[in-house]
């Protein structure tokens, strides 16, 4: 787009404004093929086997009988499956998960292991032939016991360290004027996207090919290459459109089988995993128990604060639930102490799951802020804005930007906070009791090396190549407005070509990282590109193309605290007589950087803040200690919030935060918008009724049990 100025035409720049998705129009028409829906010639499809019991070995496994039937064409196992290197350490820094190296023992870790996979000419065969397979097992006492007491547990450093401390806490805690020394709980969560796990691989000229759902197309071939033995360059994956992640979408079972029966077989074997099967091998979010501890002078001001955090983790791999994060981050006081400790169960093993840490912890420690605002007779917003940082308050590394408080000031204003009756059940509406509640999110800012590539093309045309990956976030789009802009083109005559490991390394999609990430890379390629072009270069029929690589240019980043920020509000009306609580509205405002594309981040944001809802108030995984499972591992027994559950009233904005130390200004949106909202609607059911519930998900009976003074489970 261009405008007049006097005699000079400029161009008006692309990022910043609204775009609808480029593939938008293939995805509502049913034309953009998913993993699960790509056709290939000769294809054949297999089906897990996953584990009965708990915890054991297989003593054998019937598999005659099921070889005879209809369609099946080889069943694999720990006595015949190909074998597979585990001794690496992968693109997150952490050995592989057991779970994902196949039937290479007969050791099993918990319910739903997999034990084995049938394969057969079709879908149905195979699924028909894989339930009648009978395993016999030596069973083994299991244990899936979760609970704050438990004295096997152990503190673990994950991508984080375990332990921080700062000062003398037992003194200021001893000097305070008001203290606080609360536990808060949070149960297991599943990450439940519309679109299951499912790939196919198949050997095409010596070399593997993977069409995958995934959220990282690099990260899936170094993962592959290891297991299998092979060179990268003999590995391509490729991940055109996905329907979800939320950090599940890494490696898993279904990816290392598909390559197994692909190998056995010598034809493409596609793997599709059920909503059942996902509950055991996608992994989930850990419960957490969570204990704050703050001490204040009466001015609210911090003298101490501790963040104790418990999760659960595998026996066969450690993964800790970072819940201390934000109260590493958050709020300054004299001291600080923080644990990350886990225990080892008979559990399948948690992973990443949207705002991994940050979500969960941030429901404690803004539960407790909350509560002490309440005990020093301080406004919440108050509160928090009288502990703000200089300095990040356990590292001491200078913030890249923090504009908290600016957050706080536009939300307090746009929610009418000003208007609050700070004294709880006092608001009446019918049978209705209303609150209002506040809360601060916070997620980390980071960029990873990725590699671009972009063409001019001879039409006079521009081509952008990049592994990244959109799983439903409107990444390809925010692409085209960047790479426009570095162009300086207009988005018309640019294509954006994404998700495929053949185009170089390039960052995942998690940690919020992944636009900041491409962008950087497509960013440099772009200019470099257009330098080229401005000394007068003539365009060949094959193109100009230049490759950029950001390696460098990340790790020269100087040492600073980097993190997106937001303010949450949320309104809700509690049933005393039923226990129902809604939510009324919500509005969240965040300083996460230069906003791309405005309508696919409010998009973001908003969604994060549904997820919030679901966190408070629905979702929920409960284990059977008899057998070890979830009860109701689908999406009947698993409640996500619905339309019926969101606010008619639910808004997301911004103030103005480009990060100065990134070439287009971007910090990252993905998983902020989860943050604090749990805390938010959980302080806002105390305003409504004068109880507390620390304990999510605030559910009906919890709310009637706690308005008649009962514990609850």
């Amino acid at each position: 787009m261009t405008t007049a100025t006097g005699t000079r035409t400029t161009r008006k720049g692309a990022v910043g404004t609204a775009h609808t998705r480029v593939e938008g129009l293939d995805k509502v028409t049913g034309a953009a093929r998913y993993a699960g829906e790509i056709p290939f010639a000769d294809l054949a499809h297999g089906w897990l086997v996953l584990s009965t019991v708990a915890r054991g070995r297989i003593r054998s496994l019937d598999t005659a009988p099921v070889l005879a039937m209809p369609g099946v064409l080889t069943v694999l196992h720990h006595e015949n499956a190909p074998r597979l290197d585990t001794d690496y350490i992968g693109l997150l820094g952490v050995p592989p998960d057991p779970t994902c190296a196949l039937f290479q023992d007969d050791r099993v870790a918990h319910l739903g292991w997999p034990v084995a996979m049938v394969v057969a000419e079709t879908s149905e065969q195979a699924r028909e032939a894989a339930e009648s397979l009978v395993v016999h097992y030596e069973q083994e006492p299991h244990d899936v016991d979760f609970c704050a007491d438990r004295t096997d547990a152990y503190e673990l450093q994950g991508h984080m360290p375990a332990v921080t401390e700062k000062g003398d806490l037992a003194a200021e805690l001893a000097a305070s004027a008001v203290t606080l020394d609360e536990e808060y709980t949070t149960p297991e969560e599943h990450h439940s996207m519309m679109e299951p796990h499912a790939a196919t691989a198949l050997w095409d000229g010596g070399r593997l090919e993977l069409v995958d759902s995934n959220q990282g197309a690099t990260w899936i071939v170094g993962e592959l290459a290891n297991l299998f033995s092979l060179d990268p360059s003999a590995v391509r994956v490729r991940s055109e459109h996905v329907g979800g992640g939320f950090g599940s979408k890494g490696v898993r079972a279904h990816q290392v089988a598909a390559v197994m029966g692909a190998t056995v077989l010598h034809r493409p074997v596609r793997v599709v995993m059920t909503r059942r099967q996902m509950f055991s091998l996608t992994g989930y979010r850990s419960p957490t128990a969570q204990r704050i501890r703050l001490g204040a002078d009466t001015d609210g001001r911090l003298r101490a604060l501790e963040h104790l955090s418990l999760s659960q983790t595998s026996t066969v791999h450690e993964f800790v639930e970072s819940c201390a994060a934000p109260s590493r981050v958050m709020y300054d006081a004299d001291a600080h102490h923080t644990v990350h400790r886990v225990v080892r169960l008979d559990v399948p093993t948690p992973t990443f799951m949207r705002a991994p840490g940050e979500a969960p912890g941030s429901f404690a420690l803004e539960s407790a802020l909350d509560e002490l605002a309440e005990k020093c007779g301080l406004d919440p917003i108050e509160l928090r804005l009288r502990n703000e940082p200089e300095r990040g308050p356990v590292s001491g590394l200078p913030f890249s930007s923090r504009n908290l408080a600016a957050c706080f000031r536009e939300g307090a204003r746009r929610f009418g906070w000003a208007d609050r009756d700070p004294r709880p059940g006092v608001r009446r509406e019918g049978r209705w009791l209303l609150g209002t509640g506040t809360a601060a999110a916070s997620f980390p800012s980071n960029a990873g090396p990725s590699t671009a590539v972009v063409t001019a093309e001879a039409d006079g045309t521009f081509t952008v190549r990049i592994a990244a990956a959109d799983v439903g976030t409107g990444a390809r789009t925010a692409l085209l407005l960047v790479a426009a802009d570095a162009l300086e083109t207009t988005t018309d005559r640019v294509r954006v070509r994404i998700g495929d490991s053949d185009f170089g390394p390039a960052m995942i999609s998690g940690g919020s990282m992944g636009t900041r990430s491409w962008s950087w890379a497509v960013t440099a390629a772009a200019r470099e590109l257009r330098e080229r072009l401005a000394l007068g270069a003539d365009i060949p029929p094959e193109g100009i193309t230049v490759r950029s690589d950001t390696t460098a240019a990340v790790r020269a980043l100087t040492g600073k605290e980097r993190h997106s920020f937001g303010a949450q509000f949320a309104e809700v009306a509690v049933d005393v007589a039923t226990g129902e609580v809604r939510v009324r509205r919500m509005l969240g405002i965040f300083a996460a950087g230069r906003i791309v594309n405005p309508l696919t981040a409010r998009n973001q944001l908003v969604g994060g803040m549904i997820w919030g809802i679901s966190m408070a108030l629905h979702e929920a995984a409960a284990r059977d200690r008899a057998d070890g499972g979830l009860y109701g591992p689908d999406l009947a027994g698993y409640h996500v919030t619905s339309h019926a559950d969101v606010p008619p009233s639910i808004e997301a904005d911004w103030v103005d935060d480009p990060d100065p130390d990134d070439p287009v200004g971007i910090k990252g949106i993905g998983e902020v918008g989860i943050v604090g909202a749990a805390a938010a609607i959980a302080n806002a059911v105390w305003h409504a009724t004068g109880v507390r519930h620390r304990d999510l998900p605030v559910r009906p009976d919890r709310v009637l049990e706690a308005a008649a003074g009962e514990p609850h489970a």
